[in-house]
């Protein structure tokens, strides 16, 4: 079963046909789902309810999203950075509030995420300010490295990203923002290696730092597979008990996969079998409330149904629905489409006879 090619035309067509082209999936594979398995009679969320801002619940963070949105009133988002000492949830609440004004940006060119710009002009000092501006720069470039003003932009944020620094000398998330601009400024690996080592002396199972690193390790950056690869061993190997590190080479896999699947079998394959439980037994020992656990638990799903694993990835999904502001669905053209398709191939899957004992 080309396995692949057609979950892609699913995801093609699901946003405006999402129910007869998943019951034509459903039925090509042979899946017969009992009456009513739906995604509803498993209490997952229908389509307008899913939230892609985030990976996993963070009321006060999107409180303090919406609220700036609303009213352009920043002082929620300082007040909420400048009580949160955990360094992983530091760093997913900076990069959600530089995504929110990046996106505010791009949906009103000029005017959008002013919130922010009055934040660092009103309270130059505030470091939660700073850290924010510095990744939202990052991230504006980003988007379009071929705009003319891509070295621009990364240029001032590399002037606030010390400045962040300076005035959060003991906070991580200025030296992860760091990962980031070298990887678009394209830092070569001695100089990208001496900013990952002040990374990991301040932090050094921070998950979220190792997934921005592995990111400059990829094919698609400056790095290669193998690269990447070994990045994500050696960081999986050295982790402790209760570490999300396990899970990176699931990422590893991720980035490197061919853009067509033609190898039958490749999600069953011993590579991806490994990451796969790798991560899963990373999941299952980590803390319940860590930050980027939803991350791992979005990635697995995905890996999972591919594999035909569908009930291992119903027990994922049912500790992620709501949330779906994650790899593999923010890859997507429309992340609620892709997200309900294998949402949807899961729960024909997992009520389908036999399939629940053919993974041990």
């Amino acid at each position: 079963m080309e396995f692949l090619l057609i979950l892609l035309a699913v995801l093609a067509i699901c946003a405006v046909l999402a129910g007869p082209a998943l019951r034509r999936r459903r039925a090509h594979a042979g899946l017969t789902p009992s009456p009513g398995a739906t995604a509803a009679s498993y209490g997952f969320l229908p389509p307008e309810q899913l939230d892609v801002r985030l990976p996993g619940p963070d009321p006060e963070l999107l409180s303090a999203v919406e609220e700036a949105r609303r009213t352009q009133d920043w002082k929620p988002a300082a007040e909420l950075l400048s009580h949160t000492e955990d360094p992983e949830q530091r760093w997913q609440r900076v990069q959600t509030l530089a995504g929110a004004a990046v996106r505010e940006l791009a949906e009103a060119p000029g005017t959008g995420g002013l919130w922010l710009r009055h934040w660092r002009v009103v309270a130059p000092e505030d470091a939660g300010g700073a850290a924010v501006q510095a990744e939202f720069l990052v991230q504006q470039a980003l988007r379009d490295p071929s705009s003319e003003d891509y070295r621009m932009i990364l240029e001032e944020a590399g002037t606030v990203c010390a400045e962040a620094a300076r005035l959060a000398p003991e906070d991580v998330v200025p030296l992860i923002v760091e990962l980031g601009l070298a990887r678009g400024t394209g830092a070569g690996e001695a100089e990208f290696q001496s900013a990952w080592e002040r990374v990991v002396s301040r932090a050094p199972q921070h998950m979220g730092a190792h997934l921005a690193a592995l990111r400059y390790w990829s094919a698609k950056w400056h790095g290669s597979r193998e690269k990447a690869d070994a990045f994500a061993q050696r960081a999986a190997a050295g982790a402790p008990q209760g570490s999300l590190l396990p899970a990176l080479p699931l990422f590893a896999v991720h980035d490197h996969l061919p853009d067509v699947n033609l190898v039958q079998g490749l999600y069953r394959g011993e590579v991806v079998t490994r990451a796969i439980q790798a991560a899963q037994y990373a999941a299952a020992h980590a803390p319940a409330t860590h930050p980027v656990l939803p991350h791992v638990r979005h990635l697995l799903v995905w890996f999972l149904v591919n594999a035909e694993r569908y009930p291992e990835a119903l027990e994922q999904l049912q500790r992620v629905d709501g949330h779906i502001g994650a790899v593999p669905w923010t890859y997507e053209a429309d992340p609620v489409a892709a997200y309900t398709a294998y949402r949807a191939l899961a729960v024909a899957g997992g009520e389908s006879p036999g399939t629940a004992n053919r993974w041990p």
